[in-house]
């Protein structure tokens, strides 16, 4: 798996920072935030580099987003999330992306409400 020196995700899921994981299997690794935004809040991450965000996915490397998907949703379940949860990805400064790997928020265990419409 391709792996990036200085980032924080990519030393995460090779246990030189620790982490209170979650969840893990070949191709996914999931941890609980350590700045939770919900009683639930945890990270999940393709190990491989695949892509900085959403945005740089291609045929060639798409298939990482969908493993982390498909892990979510195994996730949530461990977690007892039932009743609803929400799924996010930053992409880039303005959308408050921070760590430039690849990674799903996945946040829940009470109601979370309804996004805020912005008119212009």
């Amino acid at each position: 798996m391709k792996s990036m020196p200085d980032c924080l995700f990519c030393k995460i899921v090779k246990g030189e920072i620790p982490s209170q994981q979650v969840y893990e299997d070949g191709d996914v690794f999931a941890f609980r935030d350590i700045a939770p935004q919900a009683p639930v809040h945890i990270v999940v991450v393709p190990k491989g580099h695949a892509a900085s965000s959403v945005a740089d996915l291609t045929p060639q490397n798409s298939a990482a987003a969908a493993k982390c998907l498909e892990a979510i949703a195994k996730i949530a379940e461990s977690e007892g999330l039932g009743s609803g949860y929400r799924v996010i990805t930053n992409v880039g400064q303005d959308g408050g992306q921070t760590v430039f790997h690849l990674h799903f928020h996945l946040l829940g265990g009470k109601p979370l409400g309804q996004l805020v419409s912005v008119s212009n």
